[in-house]
């Protein structure tokens, strides 16, 4: 059995009581380094097997033949393990392994960074919006810039992941650029940082100011669309219900 678990941003309330039966349930926890040293504390009686960055396919493949020789594995992620988690890996490597129809999996669901930063922020994801991730490491940066276009002239509410790194310093500097010849520049954005961690924090700017800011692969950034405003510390995008029925 292998439950493909996301287990949320980092800290346990947010994760969902389902990912916490899940893990306890393991005997085995995979997973990157990073995360499961967040996970050791929580839950130390647990083996643990970890690869470090980049380490995707290995940690996959540890997990099928973990749960091959009769172990039961939770493959963790954070986040949610089917958004730019390991879900849908773990799928293609029992199908190439044979293996689809053969080995029980369970896919959990968890917070994303995207909806846990906006709730810090208010409400800035409240209409149609679009996830973008800004690391050219697996998406050629060209389709990047066209779903960023695309986003942006169809108004969408914009998620922005791995904004960037020691390698893509410049990363959001270009996609801010891209969508100021579509939006305006007073568009409102927030930034959310290490949620659920030490160090949690958020800022609010516009779309104008969003070129300079500073920003890691632990930041999650949001861009309103045409509705979207301040209210005293939060960030609203409207609906349109008091427009409707108010």
């Amino acid at each position: 059995m292998i439950w493909i678990v996301g287990f949320g941003p980092g800290d346990r309330k947010h994760m969902t009581i389902e990912a916490q039966d899940a893990i306890r349930s393991a005997d085995v926890v995979v997973g990157y380094s990073a995360y499961n040293a967040l996970m050791k504390p929580l839950f130390p009686d647990k083996e643990y097997v970890e690869t470090g960055m980049r380490g995707e396919v290995k940690r996959c493949e540890e997990a099928v033949s973990l749960a091959e020789s009769g172990k039961n594995v939770a493959l963790i992620c954070s986040g949610d393990a089917g958004v730019y988690g390991m879900a849908g890996l773990l799928l293609e490597i029992l199908e190439r392994r044979g293996k689809a129809d053969e080995i029980d999996v369970e896919v959990v669901a968890g917070v994303t960074a995207a909806l846990a930063g906006a709730a810090l922020l208010g409400a800035p994801l409240g209409h149609d919006l679009a996830f973008i991730s800004l690391s050219d490491l697996l998406t050629p940066w060209d389709v990047i810039e066209k779903r960023l276009l695309s986003a942006g002239e169809a108004d969408f509410c914009i998620a922005l992941y791995n904004p960037s790194s020691r390698g893509r310093k410049d990363h959001l500097r270009r996609a801010a650029q891209i969508l100021l010849q579509v939006r305006s520049g007073d568009t409102p954005c927030g930034i959310a940082d290490r949620i659920g961690r030490e160090g949690e924090s958020t800022r609010i700017l516009t779309l104008r100011e969003l070129p300079d800011a500073e920003t890691d692969m632990q930041s999650v950034v949001l861009i309103g669309n045409s509705g979207t405003r301040r209210i005293g510390r939060y960030l609203v995008t409207e609906r349109g219900y008091l427009k409707k029925y108010g």
